[in-house]
């Protein structure tokens, strides 16, 4: 499954390794991020984990940007609202070129570009910093209108987790961008079904999602995100209902610790440490399953 065409000049699209297969992105972020937790030693891995299929599809197929010009003003955005997702976003940044590679070493360090949680101030290809959730789908509302009022063709693009359904806010933010009809707006909710309190449907029951998502007038496609074809098309749909005056949001049903087996068959993958020792074990799961 080839990716889409680098083309800086035209696109966007980091002109960098425009051969690579979707899966080996996917790959590699998940490596990225089991290196940087290494540093620390826990994290949320199992996170980052999950949701690489994603990132991989929107940053090497869906979006446009520049990794030597962060702030390019042609750049689609991509917002982080779980903050506690940045070591997935920092994996992605990384592959894209915002980031050297050796900087995941730092990764929670002192004075370092990659903190845990994400801070706009800090790192290139940040847009909003992450921490207080339930905020970032009002931020990315807040965004798309101001591009759309300014007549430009960039997507706003934004992650959120099942978790932050709990939160009003977010269902004000669903409210607002149908009624501003943003269809430059392109939301992905992480359907992992864990959060601090356990099990997320048990904390607060959000079903059934999509009908409530079509009655706040959203186009909605709902799909497994650890399946790259099907995490392709669903972008490729939402980008198609541009002109259509609806935003759109991809329901992403994954699996915490993809990847990994013995991260796949824990119970609890909310926050997580790993042995010293599985580190090595975890890379060499993924390096059993390496891609084209």
């Amino acid at each position: 499954m080839a990716e889409a065409p680098h083309d800086a000049d035209r696109a966007g699209h980091a002109p960098i390794g425009h051969n690579v297969s979707l899966a080996r992105r996917a790959w590699n972020i998940r490596r990225h991020a089991i290196r940087m937790g290494e540093v620390q030693g826990q994290g949320y891995i199992a996170q980052a984990l999950d949701i690489a299929d994603v990132l991989a599809a929107a940053y090497f197929h869906a979006m446009r940007y520049r990794p030597d010009d962060p702030e390019w003003e042609g750049r689609d955005r991509f917002l982080l609202s779980n903050g506690h997702y940045a070591i997935a976003l920092y994996a992605a940044l990384i592959e894209a070129g915002f980031i050297p590679e050796d900087e995941l070493e730092t990764y929670g360090s002192d004075e370092s570009r990659l903190p845990m949680s994400g801070m706009a101030a800090y790192t290139p290809g940040m847009e909003m910093s992450g921490g207080s959730l339930g905020i970032g789908l009002s931020i990315a509302v807040g965004r798309a209108l101001g591009l759309k009022r300014k007549a430009s063709d960039a997507t706003v693009y934004m992650l959120f987790s099942d978790g932050e359904l709990d939160e009003g806010s977010v269902w004000e933010a669903i409210l607002g961008a149908a009624h501003h009809q943003l269809d430059n707006l392109i939301a992905v909710v992480d359907i992992n079904n864990q959060q601090a309190d356990g099990p997320s449907t048990k904390v607060m029951g959000f079903e059934p999602l999509v009908d409530k998502l079509h009655a706040f007038g959203w186009f909605v496609t709902r799909v497994d995100g650890n399946d790259l074809d099907a995490v392709r098309d669903a972008f490729d749909a939402c980008k198609a209902q541009r002109g259509q005056g609806r935003p759109a949001m991809i329901v992403a049903d994954t699996l915490m610790g993809k990847g990994v087996p013995f991260l796949e068959a824990r119970e609890k993958n909310h926050f997580i440490r790993v042995e010293a020792h599985e580190w090595a074990l975890a890379l060499q799961a993924l390096d059993e399953r390496r891609p084209a």
